[in-house]
């Protein structure tokens, strides 16, 4: 029932014109990178059209800049699978190659990384790129935002090393649901992908920081019922609607309903602070530029519900049982040198 669950959601968003130019040089430079070293890995990776999410969340980015976007935007997920196909004496590998990833945007450009395999080069590259041009209050603030995404996913580790995963309790679980879910430092890409800003005074502004916890929470929990089914099957209890089982008792059909009223409660919570967002420009006294800017960060955040929403039914990340490719994680060991 959850994967063919749907959300109205009143946001009508572009997808970006490059898409299959994008798509062909990022697949190209996946290969490249040693980020996939086998057919099976290859066509794993390409069955989740990862391209296609990068091109419904950055609608805006230049052609050029679509290619980097897709490039970084496949990392989390690689490694992310690492964590799925690890072995206890992986553990300190994945931490030494977390912390790389942590440290790389804090480090002056160019460096090379001090923890070498795969994903730690190509993510060096890739925040060159990434990073050119922004302002360093924007590095400052993506490089927390990663890093917290980071750290969240090896405590995720630690909970499953420890033999406790899927014990959290609903509060519990939404803080933390929050964090590994990874929207905010990819709204903060968003500024990256049209070469802007949004004012500092608006960024830290307490409806601002509130609007993107709620962007994040909508996502997690969309991502969480469209990916139930699968994940019950891999008996993964990192789920909203297993906590839901887990902590009120709930059958699996309360579960669902209850988890789908949770996220329909953020995004209605969202849309109403995004009503509100003039009134705070006029009480910041912002001029016309930082009201345009600020328009684009709002956009960003659509960008991202409403993209990811469309992209999730059709990625094989979220897939049917009988598409779903028969691995666990990563079919390619992407840790070592």
């Amino acid at each position: 029932m959850p994967q063919d669950v749907t959300f109205d959601l009143p946001f009508d968003t572009p997808v970006s014109d490059h898409l299959e130019y994008a798509r062909a040089r990022h697949l190209r430079w996946i290969w490249d990178m040693g980020l996939v070293r086998s057919q099976a890995g290859f066509e794993k990776y390409r069955s989740r059209d990862l391209p296609q999410a990068a091109a419904r969340t950055y609608p805006h980015a230049s052609a050029a800049d679509m290619v980097v976007l897709m490039n970084w935007f496949s990392l989390a997920f690689l490694f992310d699978d690492q964590f799925d196909a690890s072995q206890p004496d992986r553990a300190d590998r994945i931490l030494d190659v977390a912390r790389e990833l942590i440290v790389t945007p804090l480090r002056p450009a160019g460096s090379r990384p001090r923890v070498v395999c795969p994903i730690t080069v190509a993510w060096a590259q890739v925040w060159n790129h990434l990073s050119d041009g922004m302002s360093l209050t924007w590095r400052t603030r993506f490089a927390a935002s990663w890093g917290r995404f980071l750290v969240a996913h090896c405590e995720e580790l630690d909970l499953a090393a420890r033999g406790i995963a899927g014990t959290l309790d609903l509060d519990e679980y939404t803080e933390f649901r929050r964090r590994t879910v990874g929207i905010h430092h990819s709204i903060d890409a968003g500024e990256r992908s049209r070469g802007f800003g949004v004012p500092a005074q608006v960024q830290a502004h307490p409806l601002m920081e509130r609007m993107r916890d709620l962007a994040a929470d909508t996502i997690g929990f969309m991502n969480d019922i469209h990916s139930f089914e699968r994940e019950r099957r891999r008996g993964d209890g990192h789920n909203l609607i297993a906590a839901l089982h887990r902590d009120r008792a709930l059958s699996w059909e309360a579960a669902a309903e209850e988890a789908y009223r949770m996220t329909n409660a953020c995004l209605t919570e969202y849309l109403a602070l995004e009503a509100q967002v003039p009134q705070i420009c006029d009480e910041l006294t912002l001029n016309e530029d930082e009201r345009r800017r600020v328009q684009q960060g709002v956009e960003a955040i659509q960008h991202w519900i409403n993209g990811n929403y469309e992209w999730a039914p059709v990625s094989g990340r979220y897939a049917e049982k009988k598409t779903e490719l028969a691995s666990k994680g990563s079919v390619d060991d992407l840790l070592a040198v």
